[in-house]
């Protein structure tokens, strides 16, 4: 069921969209050559501690999951699409690697989330165009997410920009409803056609988040049950924001 936040809650929210993008701020400056993914999830339970708020990925159990996830991000490098588990695999994180730290929060009782993708000191330009390509396609779609218009509108605006950049779409993954739940209605998907899917009304909360593949859309779920990857072992990007739905257009609550 699709949710409305009132007026209150949506404070609340912006609050905590605040906390979570100066969490995100400050994991991108640890991305450096030689930090480990555990020290990542560290620093970010410290963080999300002082701040009075929760993981709201940690202990989380997504549906048809064997067992909750067990960390407060999720840290994806290179050829890894979401999901990443940073404190089992503890990975060293290299010059040239590319990496998407994806978090949300519980704060005042409500959810938020949010993701970045990072290039670890000097990256090649064919990363460069996917981060950028990425990063801009989920602005197209936060544009699209007017009143009166559908989610349909929000997947056609991302699929537009990215696949005549050269990209592809990691299938079946998308965005969500967020805000009393870390996944709630509506899907919003990264593809589409202006007109089709759930109405946008005032008061809804989404997570609108392209997931962007250097090769083929195709993914695959990798032994530890939560990691996705392509499966050419090409790269993928990942950029989302936590949004609201108003009268004068869309508000963007994970933002400094």
């Amino acid at each position: 069921m699709v949710t409305i936040k009132t007026g209150e809650e949506i404070e609340s929210l912006r609050r905590g969209g605040k906390i979570l993008a100066e969490i995100l701020a400050s994991l991108k400056d640890m991305i450096v050559p030689g930090v480990h993914t555990l020290d990542l999830d560290d620093k970010a339970r410290f963080l999300m501690k002082k701040a009075g708020a929760e993981s709201a990925f940690l202990g989380y159990t997504p549906y048809g999951a064997k067992r909750p996830y067990p960390a407060a991000v999720c840290i994806s490098i290179n050829d890894e699409v979401v999901h990443g588990i940073p404190n089992e695999n503890n990975r060293i994180i290299n010059e040239g690697d590319i990496v998407s730290i994806d978090s949300g929060i519980i704060f005042e009782g409500l959810y938020t989330d949010s993701a970045i993708t990072v290039g670890c000191g000097k990256i090649d330009a064919k990363a460069e165009k996917l981060l950028k390509t990425t990063e801009e396609a989920m602005m197209r779609g936060i544009d699209a997410a007017q009143v009166g218009k559908k989610t349909g509108d929000i997947g056609e605006a991302i699929e537009k920009y990215v696949k005549p950049k050269g990209f592809s779409l990691a299938e079946n993954l998308g965005g969500h409803g967020v805000g009393y739940a870390q996944h709630e209605d509506p899907f919003v998907p990264n593809f589409g056609r202006k007109g089709q899917g759930v109405s946008l009304k005032p008061g809804m909360v989404i997570a609108i988040e392209p997931i962007v593949n250097e090769g083929t859309s195709r993914v695959r779920v990798l032994r530890d049950g939560y990691t996705y990857a392509t499966v050419d072992k090409k790269r993928s990007a990942h950029f989302e924001h936590t949004v609201v739905i108003t009268k004068k257009g869309p508000e963007i609550l994970t933002t400094l």
